[in-house]
């Protein structure tokens, strides 16, 4: 399943900065706007302590994470929907994107420019957001002016109600919110897809903060998540400069030790990757055997046949059934065998919902 999720933010926020941290594509990041014209793309691994543990008991040929592709968007200025600062080629970016991570300058420090002179993240989010909103808005009333004389005469009851829709959207986007904020229903949300909504995408906000502030943020952030608390959005504090440093760093213990020493668990890139998961609804199963393991993006609520055709689209026509174990039972009992012999292998049709963490094998016949 192809994930891609596209870093927004003003100029001179640590938006490259924190591309290079992710991708082994390196953004060139320079102190003044406008150092990324062209999108950069990096594709990343997910990192998942559950592969790494069942290879250790399968011992495998090779090893498959899941990945993630990053998408670093240039710098966004105020008439972006206009055209202005090459607009119109940004917004465009974004909307290929399945999720927007929005980068947030949260940090003092006179040495690195800020395009509007001083540093307040809540303004510089709705900057952002209004950019985003009036292009919404343009696509949205384009839409009406097609369905506006249809929906009227009352004949169309199709029509009607895709009108309707739209109207409701168009005063969402006129009252400063983002097309997330609108209350629809599914079949409603389907009149718009085919406009590709840029603030109907799900939001990160990535506060990039100094290292003082890595652990428990400052005010700055404090800022932000009380603008953000209406929003079904997820928010992440990283030190951008830091994952930078931890990035470069040539092998695992060395990092391991980097992280100790400031007293962190994992690099915020770990865990900003893992929340993009999260806000996109998605989650993992595994397929071991001793060729491979190999982790599998779905959506939370596929059933085996929809998991088993993102391994092959043959898989899911000529689906049979699944042979099911739990990874914790997996990495309890130490093999599929054990697992077997100890009732914990089970036989799962066409209406079992995959969980979290289920190490699958699957019989189809095409």
């Amino acid at each position: 399943m192809a994930l891609k999720c596209g870093i927004v933010g003003l100029p001179n926020v640590g938006k490259s900065t924190l591309f290079n941290c992710l991708s082994n594509a390196k953004a060139q990041a320079a102190n003044f706007p406008f150092c990324t014209i062209e999108p950069n793309v990096g594709t990343i691994t997910v990192p998942d302590e559950r592969l790494n543990k069942l290879a250790e008991l399968v011992s495998p040929e090779r090893i498959m994470p899941t990945t993630v592709e990053i998408v670093d968007i240039a710098g966004l200025v105020k008439g972006a929907s206009k055209g202005e600062g090459l607009g119109n080629k940004f917004l465009a970016n974004i909307r290929e994107c399945n999720a927007i991570l929005h980068v947030l300058r949260c940090f003092d420090d006179p040495n690195v420019v800020h395009v509007d002179g001083s540093v307040d993240p809540v303004r510089d989010k709705e900057i952002i957001d209004t950019e985003l909103q009036l292009k919404d808005l343009e696509s949205i009333e384009t839409k009406i002016k097609k369905y506006e004389k249809l929906a009227k005469t009352g004949t169309d009851k199709e029509a009607v109600k895709i009108f309707n829709t739209l109207m409701k959207f168009k005063e969402t986007l006129e009252s400063g919110k983002s097309a997330r904020a609108c209350q629809v229903d599914e079949n409603e949300l389907e009149y718009v897809t085919d406009l590709h909504l840029l603030t109907i995408k799900p939001v990160m906000y990535v506060c990039n903060v100094d290292e003082a502030s890595a652990k428990s943020g400052n005010k700055f952030v404090d800022a932000v998540r009380e603008a953000v608390k209406n929003e079904s959005a997820e928010i992440l504090v990283i030190t951008a400069q830091m994952e930078s440093e931890i990035a470069a760093l040539e092998t695992y213990e060395e990092k391991q030790m980097f992280l100790a020493d400031l007293g962190l668990d994992e690099p915020g890139v770990n865990k900003l990757i893992k929340a993009a998961y999260k806000l996109l609804n998605l989650q993992t199963y595994f397929t071991a055997g001793v060729k491979e393991v190999r982790a599998w993006t779905i959506e939370k609520g596929y059933k085996a046949p929809q998991a088993a055709g993102v391994i092959h689209t043959d898989f899911e026509k000529g689906f049979i059934k699944a042979e099911v174990m739990s990874y914790n039972d997996f990495v309890h009992y130490g093999t599929e065998a054990a697992c077997r012999d100890n009732g914990k292998l089970r036989i799962e049709g066409k209406e079992y919902v995959v969980n979290d963490g289920d190490v699958m094998h699957f019989r189809f016949n095409v």
